[in-house]
């Protein structure tokens, strides 16, 4: 279980740096913020060993669907854990409001069998909405947990694997690369050393392999970290209703508001599907009713009660 206290400034700094560039150095990390390397690598490991932040790989795959569950009496935590042990999940909510779970689902191929066979047969499911993304303004690769300068968040910015919103995976994928993939899934910080001696690839070629990954947009490197550890105790989902000729333009201001973690547009009786965090209720709020919506908006909220799934990986709770 994760101590949920919050961090103290330095580590909510090291936290954000590694949302930057999630495989910098301790080294680079400490220059670029300013402390000592010591320190730096001190405080970043035993984040790292306590699970307060998570780095992993995450693989772009050619499409996705969020999944909106209502559930039998009680069986939420079922449902949501049987969503969340999906490896083709990238997270699971359980939430307020007219569902009970809403889980994002990545896929390649068809989505026959998942749609009509694997979703249904979810433990507790009494009813399902799917709404395939159309788009992404904004995942939460690009979120930050708090402000870098714009010189800092330069000098740490990684030359591959930043933040994606649309991707063409470039080449096929052997059987080492996949292997890679499973190891950096793992531990998105894995030394090109520690990676070299699980697969049996020398260091040379596995270096090779992994910028190739990185520059093919066949993977993302995620900083992984609660939101509530960052002082963010305050998630929900807004579901929005917006005029088609208004989407792009309200997904792309959504997008570079801090308060919101993802946005991306949806097919369905929403338009846009924004996750938000924030330190309050009241900051929930002033957002909803301060942020420009533009005309003819409809917005449903729902708030998060809990995390199964963040990035791929499964949450602590």
């Amino acid at each position: 279980m994760t101590d949920l206290t919050e961090l103290s400034d330095l580590e909510r700094r090291i936290i954000v740096a590694l949302q930057v560039d999630g495989r910098a150095t301790w080294r680079k990390i400490a220059r670029v913020i300013g402390e000592p390397e010591r320190t730096v690598a001190r405080y970043g490991s035993a984040m790292l060993e306590q699970g307060k932040v998570k780095i992993a790989a995450i693989s772009h795959r050619a499409g996705a669907v969020i999944a909106s569950l209502s559930c039998a009496p009680g069986t939420i935590p079922v449902a949501s854990q049987a969503l969340s042990a999906r490896t083709d999940t990238s997270f699971t909510y359980m939430v307020t409001g007219e569902s009970d779970v809403v889980s994002e689902l990545h896929y390649d191929g068809g989505l026959q069998d998942i749609l009509t066979l694997q979703l249904p047969a979810t433990p507790g499911l009494s009813n399902i909405q799917i709404y395939p993304i159309l788009k992404y303004f904004k995942t939460i690769r690009a979120w930050r947990g708090g402000e870098l300068s714009q010189g800092q968040e330069a000098a740490l910015s990684p030359s591959a694997g930043g933040e994606l919103i649309a991707w063409n995976p470039i080449g096929e994928l052997g059987e080492s690369d996949h292997l890679i993939i499973d190891v950096l899934r793992k531990d998105g910080r894995a030394s090109i050393e520690a990676i070299s001696r699980q697969v049996r690839m020398s260091e040379t070629s596995v270096s090779r392999r992994v910028d190739w990954l990185l520059r093919g947009e066949h993977i993302s490197i995620r900083a992984l970290v609660d939101p509530a550890l960052m002082g963010f105790k305050v998630e929900a989902l807004l579901w929005v209703q917006v005029s088609p000729a208004d989407v792009d333009a309200l997904g792309t201001l959504l997008a570079g508001l801090p308060q919101v973690r993802y946005v991306a547009a949806v097919a369905g009786d929403a338009q846009l599907l924004v996750d938000v965090t924030v330190p309050t209720q009241r900051d929930l709020y002033e957002f909803i009713a301060k942020t420009n919506w533009g005309e003819m908006v409809q917005l449903r909220t729902s708030m998060v009660l809990g995390a199964r799934k963040r990035g791929g990986q499964p949450a602590e709770s």
